[in-house]
């Protein structure tokens, strides 16, 4: 007997456009003896309003984000600001821009070449960009323009230990970071933004990329179903936008069907933790 859960990824943006939205691969985890992430559609979201609008939808998920959902507590206990994941995530998403990016600025000129930024436990496991980061590529401003209105849209959040009260979530956002799951692929670039850089060459990685995915083989415990339809604009998506999208999917999937949905026993809820990266 199977059972099914709808997961959604969510490839994440700052500043949406109609030509680089938000983009949201919504589909099924079919819990079987081989779980499956079953593909049902991809959404574009133009605009913030339009994520707003997503997160206010009825219904039962588990969502992978790709955007930071915290800070390094070195950063944020050297700054004085507040410990408390929920009280930081208001206190953050409330800052103007230009004065965290002058406290990053005056972090980074305080330390040593090669050693400029405050890391997070699980980025350097996943080989993401650091969280303060607020450019090339700016996952901060992501994180600014994200993550307060999933806590406003009453998300629980399990890598934060938010909220504390007891009794079944409906809608359970994850951190995700698709580059981790590509990487078990393919260490070449598969993407990119610039059209004159969407290369044969990156396709044909995106390409070995779903092969993995639809396989079973991407290092995730559930593999992937999808259309040819899907398939085809995955591939020749040069952005890689939709892959991400459905890759964030297939790493939600994976937390799904892990004991406390694979997140380390000595966790701290202030940072939290990147969904499929394995705990050493």
């Amino acid at each position: 007997m199977s059972t099914s859960r709808q997961v959604i990824g969510v490839d994440f943006s700052s500043a949406p456009t109609n030509r680089k939205p938000i983009t949201v691969a919504v589909g099924q985890l079919i819990h079987t003896r081989q779980p499956v992430y079953r593909l049902e559609t991809i959404r574009e979201l133009p605009t913030l309003a339009a994520f707003e609008q997503l997160l206010a939808e009825p219904g039962d998920w588990l969502g992978g984000f790709d955007l930071p959902f915290g800070q390094p507590r070195s950063l944020i206990e050297h700054e004085g600001w507040p410990t408390d994941w929920a009280a930081f995530v208001q206190f953050f998403c409330r800052q103007p821009r230009e004065a965290l990016r002058e406290t990053f600025r005056r972090w980074c000129a305080a330390r040593p070449v090669g050693d400029k930024f405050a890391w997070r436990q699980t980025d350097k496991p996943a080989g993401s960009s650091p969280a303060m980061r607020w450019t090339n590529p700016p996952v901060a401003w992501m994180m600014h323009a994200g993550i307060g209105r999933m806590l406003a849209a009453s998300l629980a959040f399990p890598a934060h230990r938010h909220p504390r009260r007891r009794g079944r979530q409906q809608r359970i956002a994850l951190e995700a970071y698709p580059g981790f799951t590509a990487r078990q692929v393919t260490r070449g670039s598969y993407k990119s933004d610039t059209p004159a850089s969407q290369t044969v060459d990156r396709q044909q990685r995106r390409r070995q990329i779903l092969a993995a995915m639809l396989a079973g083989t991407a290092g995730l415990a559930v593999r992937l179903e999808a259309g040819p339809a899907w398939r085809r604009r995955m591939l020749t998506d040069g952005r890689g936008d939709l892959l991400d999208a459905v890759l964030c999917s297939l790493q939600a999937s994976h937390a799904a069907v892990q004991p406390r949905f694979g997140l380390p026993r000595n966790l701290d809820p202030l940072e939290g933790w990147i969904a499929a990266v394995p705990v050493k």
